[in-house]
């Protein structure tokens, strides 16, 4: 079973999925399942370093105060913590997130992407990382395996510009409207961070139909 996923690593919902997805997939190890992460942006025009944090950011995209994306951060932490991630969201650093989805390219290349998008989801909902600095992401790379010459040489090149690029075209062409969204078998779209039953029940119907 093959399954594409749209996200962004700056994206809570994204990390909140990928979890609930692999919890599904513990309960079903009889399943064959290749995961592939695509890219998406969720603010393309985001700054790598940001003059306001997390709350006020959200407060003017969605035309509310800081109260309101206050409450929503809280939301969403909870949501996490039945998960089993420990978001910091008074920490987290937006960022553009333009750069972490070439390298993710790259760790494609090399059977890393995986290890390298728990990695980046983790810096920067848990550890308040940067991960739109190129010296971030060096660090991250080398992290999940990949060679510190090689990462250095994508990062400091415009390398999988067209491969992030051709990631987000082909999510328009398929009517992905946001993330995350999980593509199984290039027929069976499935939208948001779904609760783990839902995808238990998804991937066994999935793999009945064959």
């Amino acid at each position: 079973m093959k399954i594409e996923i749209w996200s962004d690593v700056v994206c809570p919902f994204c990390y909140i999925g990928k979890r609930h997805l692999e919890l599904a997939m513990e309960q079903l190890p009889e399943l064959d399942i290749d995961i592939t992460w695509k890219s998406f942006e969720l603010d393309p025009q985001a700054s790598v370093e940001s003059a306001v944090d997390i709350y006020d950011m959200l407060a003017k995209k969605y035309g509310h105060d800081r109260k309101w994306a206050k409450q929503m951060n809280a939301n969403v932490t909870k949501t996490a913590e039945k998960a089993g991630l420990d978001y910091d969201m008074d920490s987290v650093k937006p960022t553009n997130s333009f750069d972490a989805h070439r390298l993710l390219h790259l760790a494609k290349e090399h059977g890393k992407q995986d290890e390298l998008e728990e990695i980046l989801f983790s810096a920067y909902f848990t550890e308040g990382r940067y991960i739109g600095k190129k010296e971030v992401l060096q660090e991250l790379g080398e992290k999940a395996g990949l060679e510190a010459e090689t990462v250095r040489k994508v990062l400091n090149s415009d390398q999988y510009t067209d491969a992030v690029k051709h990631d987000i075209i082909q999510a328009k062409n398929i009517g992905v409207q946001g993330v995350p969204f999980f593509y199984i078998n290039g027929k069976y779209g499935l939208s948001g961070a779904q609760p783990v039953e839902t995808f238990v029940k998804v991937l066994k119907e999935v793999s009945e139909k064959g």
